[in-house]
């Protein structure tokens, strides 16, 4: 079989499955994008980025960070956002997949364990494939499982580092993790924390630095904060001790071989994180939306999830699809997600709420979600 036949026929099987992806562009009120805050289109931050190229910043760095790539603009980037999440160092990375990538592949070690959350990010499972570290999860949420892990490893002879992997608000379900607990587990067990806030800064937290704020500067703490998301640009600061940090940049290879980010978009992340430590009424307006999405929702019998991303659980596949067009079809951009994204049987639509829509918007949407579903 050619290689070309044989990806046709794997795309007619994804077809057949009902799990065929194709990409559309954004068409009606925005229920999908992960732009919480509505920075994104903003006139805030594209009046930053024309002051910066005003000012002469470049629009590529033109090299790895090693190499030619590291500007002012990056190094002020991370000092402003140390400063700002009150952690030791930062790192700017491209996006928040590399930053899970990096860390999971580089800092832990052959003898170490990676313990992780069930429902964690395909981001962080490529940073365990490569990593030297062995890895196993337990199940989502639970502290105890977690423990009861970490103590049969080390009765099974293990003697390295735990690092506990866990978001704090999760992509998919919108669920929140027992962040307090976690951290208790970590002193007690003697614990890294890997902690992904990527749907969490800039939404949630004091000054939006996340639902984990009260561990940044730990030494046993490795936060990623994304800035493609509720910052309304681009990359991600992963927030660490200073060792952590030079580790990475002289052993992280998808840092050492990535040409750097735009200095344009650091100084347009700096602007940002200087926009959401400031948007408390944003974040005030956006629990107004979560709040009126449950009252919304509730009639068509499902439970809210209390943040500002709401899963429709449908579990079939094609049901789910036919879902989100008929829903896409009357104005609302929802996308719905299947498979391997989500478990199997646990098919999808994804209400995302930001402060993109209105109380008019979600009204709408739970009237339509009444006759459709």
């Amino acid at each position: 079989m050619s290689h070309s036949n044989f990806h046709h026929q794997d795309l007619i099987r994804l077809q057949d499955a009902g799990r065929r992806r194709a990409l559309a562009l954004p068409e009606g009120i925005d229920f999908a994008s992960n732009d919480y805050l509505a920075l994104a289109g903003s006139a805030a931050l594209r009046q930053a980025a024309v002051a910066a190229l005003t000012r002469g910043v470049a629009l590529g760095s033109g090299g790895s960070r090693l190499l030619r790539g590291h500007t002012a603009e990056h190094a002020v980037l991370e000092e402003e956002a140390a400063r700002f999440f009150g952690s030791e160092a930062a790192l700017f990375v491209g996006s928040g997949f590399s930053a899970n990538s990096l860390m999971l592949s580089t800092l832990p070690q052959a003898g170490d364990l990676i313990l992780h959350d069930a429902l964690i990010h395909a981001s962080a499972h490529e940073g365990m494939r490569l990593s030297r570290a062995a890895h196993r999860s337990f199940a989502h949420n639970d502290v105890d499982a977690a423990r009861d892990a970490i103590r049969r490893w080390r009765r099974e002879g293990g003697r390295g580092t735990v690092w506990v992997v866990f978001e704090t608000l999760y992509s998919m379900d919108g669920d929140i993790a027992p962040v307090a607990d976690f951290a208790a587990l970590a002193d007690g067990e003697d614990t890294m924390m890997v902690i992904d806030e990527a749907h969490a800064v800039g939404a949630c937290g004091p000054q939006g630095r996340g639902l984990a704020a009260d561990l940044h500067g730990r030494d046993d703490v490795l936060v990623l904060a994304t800035c493609g998301k509720a910052l309304g640009c681009e990359g991600a600061l992963i927030l660490l001790p200073e060792t952590y940090r030079d580790f990475l940049v002289n052993r992280g290879r998808n840092f050492i071989f990535s040409t750097a980010p735009s200095p344009l978009m650091a100084e347009v992340a700096r602007s940002a994180l200087r926009l959401v430590a400031a948007a408390d009424d944003q974040r005030t307006r956006l629990r107004t939306l979560i709040e009126a999405t449950a009252t919304e929702i509730a009639p068509s019998g499902f439970a809210a999830s209390g943040s500002h991303i709401q899963p429709i659980v449908l579990g079939d596949d094609r049901r789910t699809m036919a879902v989100a067009d008929a829903l896409r079809s009357r104005g609302f951009d929802i996308r719905g997600i299947r498979p391997p994204s989500v478990p199997d049987g646990s098919a999808r639509l994804r209400i995302s709420i930001t402060l993109n829509a209105s109380e008019e918007a979600i009204a709408m949407l739970g009237d339509a979600l009444k006759e459709i579903v």
